[in-house]
């Protein structure tokens, strides 16, 4: 899979964006009402509004969004045709952004309908995407997911299509972000890395951005959230999830990812939180399996002993892991997130129904595996 995308990354980079604009007579700029009052946001705005005739602005994008988010976004567009997509935010803004890239072409687009049934697009309008989070790598993904309150799960509507013309990776509108937001998001973009890059499908493109991303961001997580104006190590983050989103799209990834599916999309629990408490227990489950691609990993730590053995390195991974949660403060239990064990059965079925990843495991996974990991969490 080919991204071709243009990518703009540095401090000050949004005021490079004026020729993007040129001829464009209507952009559809998608956010949400937290990042929509960040100054940064309202001078990129400013500058849309002084180049464009027409703009659109939504700016109540939801955190986990469902299809029924969608839309009632599509209903409420004042027509269904736009020259530029702009999505600024976190993962479910970027993750909207690219499914109206899809849905506003004209009058030929596909539809969300047709889109959840499978149908596979060959066109969309033009779109740039401005990360707000370092976590979720949309920008650099084929992937749009959807929570799915009627199956109490998530789907992914997955298209190459999607990915974007342009990229800004702006560290200056990420220093706004809560210890806890940028910790969490932090975690999910390691769990994309990590995942990747020990995947079935795994594949020498999609380690070589898993291996370039993993150094970036064992160097930067602890730092860019102990010192959140640090824009060197927030313009590192942002690059360690965008390699991160482009492992997605060259590899996939795979238990962490179907666990956390069912505890978003039945009890809202946010994704990286969700992710956070299950990157140990399933990493010391795949461990065995994947023990050489986990001492490549963990020779990136700044502080790796490179004198230990191939297996005593695997398992000081995991333990990295179990640390650098603690370390951030993330929660350790599914109780402090109000998940009790009356719940596992739902937990185990929505978990084993995301075949999409399971298939990506490097280790057979039965459902007694997975009720396991769960029982680890309490």
């Amino acid at each position: 899979m080919n991204i071709n995308s243009t990518i703009i990354s540095g401090s000050q980079a949004i005021n490079d964006i004026r020729y993007l604009l040129t001829s464009r007579q209507h952009v559809l700029f998608v956010t949400d009402r937290n990042i929509v009052q960040q100054p940064g946001v309202q001078a990129l705005l400013n500058q849309v509004k002084a180049c464009v005739p027409a703009i659109t602005l939504i700016d109540n994008v939801p955190p986990e969004p469902s299809q029924h988010d969608v839309a009632h976004i599509l209903e409420a567009l004042p027509n269904a045709r736009t020259e530029l997509v702009i999505g600024v935010g976190g993962g479910s803004v970027l993750d909207v952004a690219k499914l109206l890239s899809l849905l506003c072409v004209g009058d030929d687009a596909v539809s969300l309908d047709t889109l959840l049934a499978g149908e596979k697009p060959t066109r969309r309008t033009a779109s740039l995407l401005i990360p707000t989070t370092a976590g979720t790598g949309s920008e650099a993904t084929p992937n749009a997911i959807l929570a799915i309150p009627e199956k109490a799960t998530k789907v992914g509507i997955i298209t190459p299509v999607m990915l974007p013309d342009y990229v800004a990776l702006v560290p200056e509108l990420t220093t706004s972000m809560p210890s806890h937001i940028a910790a969490s998001t932090g975690i999910d973009a390691l769990c994309h890395l990590i995942e990747c890059f020990t995947a079935t499908i795994a594949n020498p493109v999609g380690d070589n951005y898993a291996l370039i991303g993993l150094k970036k961001l064992f160097a930067n997580i602890e730092l860019s959230i102990r010192e959140p104006e640090n824009l060197e190590a927030r313009l590192n983050m942002l690059w360690a999830s965008y390699y991160g989103g482009a492992a997605i799209a060259h590899a996939g990834t795979h238990l962490v990812h179907a666990m956390s599916y069912p505890l978003g999309g039945k009890y809202h629990i946010p994704h990286g939180v969700a992710n956070a408490i299950l990157l140990a227990p399933c990493m010391r489950f795949v461990r065995p399996a994947a023990e050489e691609k986990f001492a490549q990993a963990y020779d990136l730590l700044p502080d790796a002993d490179l004198s230990l053995s191939i297996t005593e390195k695997s398992h000081a991974l995991v333990a990295y892991f179990t640390d650098l949660v603690q370390r951030l403060a993330l929660p350790s239990s599914l109780q402090q997130l109000g998940i009790e064990k009356t719940h596992l059965p739902d937990l185990v079925e929505g978990a084993l129904q995301v075949q999409r990843l399971m298939k990506n495991v490097p280790a057979t996974v039965k459902a007694d595996d997975v009720r396991d990991i769960y029982l680890t969490l309490f």
